[in-house]
């Protein structure tokens, strides 16, 4: 997502005659989208940001995208200013300002933002507010014009893709009609929520002969009682169900995942339920998260008692697992 409003962003100042330099040096002015949701990437903005305090030609700076208001007090003693998109770009609907595409290959298409969902370890619904969708004739005709010049590969983006709704217009719908642009182009889609992701949908991915087989199905945890306190609504066995139900319609479908180690309360015993569900679903990818909390979330209240060096240590067991099953299967 990212990627894809640093795209917009460079579109809407380039229709203002800036010009793009690749040398950070000849920069009069420098725009960094960040994204609150790990410390991780909050650290690299500061560390970032005191570079450029050494140029010898200094820059304005401007730092925008996904940020905690805590973050924000924080960044405004760092940079010129800092301010979410909309303000940034002068309108309300910044995601119909037309992007410049950072690959002549690969296009990221948002076809909603925001999120409803309220995880508790998540910024996402205080950073960018609840979920709007994008008319359907926008992003097709946005594809169409992608299609006509020559990208191959075309990513529906969103928070919760599959929460996607525009007047009679669901997900499946949007993805069919995606899909029916003519052209030689693959298409992918992301982020998906597990309590979302309905048998409409996965009937519908069969029917779509563009899509890839390649999805991204966050579990976050493979035990019951962290599941609860993530507020994620859906319980171990739920999850499997829907993996047998896409798995049997979709025989050739590569699943990857997100998992969180180290949230709060997680017992041994807990982390050794998600070991064991890694084992049983056998994903090609994981995506591993060390646990922080992040001011503002319901999580954050809760009392962050798993160790770094104990979260380091599962975060090895799950990578250890998924590259254990990869190169047996390259066997």
């Amino acid at each position: 997502m990212n990627i894809s409003d640093a795209e917009r962003i460079s579109g809407a100042f380039e229709a203002l005659k800036y010009k793009k330099t690749d040398n950070i040096n000849d920069a009069d002015l420098v725009i960094m989208v960040m994204c609150s949701v790990r410390q991780s990437a909050v650290d690299r903005i500061f560390g970032m940001a005191e570079k450029f305090k050494k140029l010898k030609k200094k820059p304005k700076t401007i730092l925008t995208g996904c940020i905690l208001k805590r973050d924000k007090i924080k960044f405004g003693k760092v940079f010129d200013r800092v301010m979410n998109l909309e303000d940034l770009l002068k309108a309300k609907k910044y995601l119909e300002i037309e992007p410049k595409y950072s690959s002549e290959k690969t296009a990221y298409v948002p076809i909603m933002t925001g999120c409803n969902n309220f995880c508790s370890y998540c910024v996402v619904p205080y950073t960018r507010g609840r979920e709007v969708s994008r008319q359907p004739r926008k992003v097709i005709a946005e594809i169409k014009n992608l299609a006509k010049n020559g990208y191959k590969e075309i990513w529906l983006l969103g928070q919760n893709v599959n929460s996607y709704k525009d007047g009679k217009t669901n997900f499946p719908k949007l993805l069919k009609m995606a899909n029916d642009v003519s052209g030689d182009f693959k298409l992918n889609f992301t982020s998906s929520h597990p309590k979302d992701f309905s048998d409409e949908l996965i009937e519908t991915m069969a029917k779509c002969n563009k899509l890839s087989m390649d999805l991204n199905l966050p579990i976050q945890s493979g035990d019951d009682e962290v599941l609860k306190r993530m507020n994620r609504p859906y319980t171990v066995a739920q999850y499997k169900n829907l993996v047998k139900r896409i798995k049997k319609v979709l025989p050739k479908i590569r699943l990857s995942t997100d998992i969180i180690v180290g949230f709060p309360g997680e017992t041994k015993k807990q982390f050794n339920n998600t070991v064991k569900t890694l084992k049983e679903i056998g994903y090609g990818v994981a995506f591993i998260n060390k646990y922080s909390p992040r001011a503002g979330t319901v999580a954050s209240k809760m009392k962050d008692d798993v160790p770094w060096a104990e979260k380091k240590r599962r975060e090895k067991i799950l990578i250890e697992l998924i590259n254990e099953k990869n190169n047996h299967r390259k066997k």
